[in-house]
């Protein structure tokens, strides 16, 4: 069973809808009880870096934390990866899980944020999560943006290149909305699904 993490900041029917179409068994939870016995966790993310404050406040990110360190397959998106940073300028006082190293920042002045709409990511050949897809474009909208690093899969230039897409053993994370982003993105889901 897939747990799709509500902590109130989520696009959670849209998640649920697409892993619906796709054929997966999914719930939506903020039950830490049902969240540590999920086979795959997806944390979505819409608004504010500070809403995930409340993943503490609701006893969710040490199950979270636990469960990706029992190896099971997480796939953060667009705040949900900012999450599994060290935190974003956008909340400094609200840290992030601090899986990946970096801190998520503004876009800068020079071009107009949020940045919403399509947009063609690059594709490490070594990515698991964009296995038989290649560079492309996907649906985004959002302010902060996530740093490239040795995690770091697929990047998107806009004000300069960010990380669209990272990936650590078993922890996914895409800047972009999958559930948005047509049959890419459902191919996406359905990579994540089989992993």
């Amino acid at each position: 069973m897939i747990a799709v993490v509500n902590y109130g900041a989520g696009n959670l029917t849209s998640v649920k809808k697409a892993l619906d179409w796709i054929g997966q068994e999914c719930v939506i939870t903020s039950v830490p009880v049902e969240v540590e016995r999920a086979t795959k966790l997806i944390l979505p993310g819409v608004g504010h870096f500070a809403a995930t404050a409340s993943l503490a406040k609701l006893g969710l990110q040490e199950v979270i934390e636990n469960a990706i360190y029992r190896g099971v397959p997480f796939l953060g998106i667009c705040v949900g990866m900012q999450w599994m940073f060290e935190g974003s300028a956008e909340s400094p006082e609200t840290p992030g899980l601090g899986l990946l190293s970096g801190t998520c920042e503004h876009f800068p002045s020079g071009v107009k944020s949020p940045h919403v709409g399509w947009n063609q990511i690059q594709v490490s050949d070594s990515s698991r999560l964009f296995r038989g897809l290649r560079s492309a474009f996907v649906y985004f909208t959002h302010s902060f943006r996530a740093p490239l690093n040795e995690s770091t899969t697929a990047g998107c230039e806009y004000g300069g290149t960010f990380s669209a897409a990272v990936e650590k053993d078993n922890a996914f994370g895409v800047q972009f909305h999958p559930e948005k982003s047509s049959e890419l993105g459902l191919k996406l889901l359905r990579n994540f699904c089989e992993l």
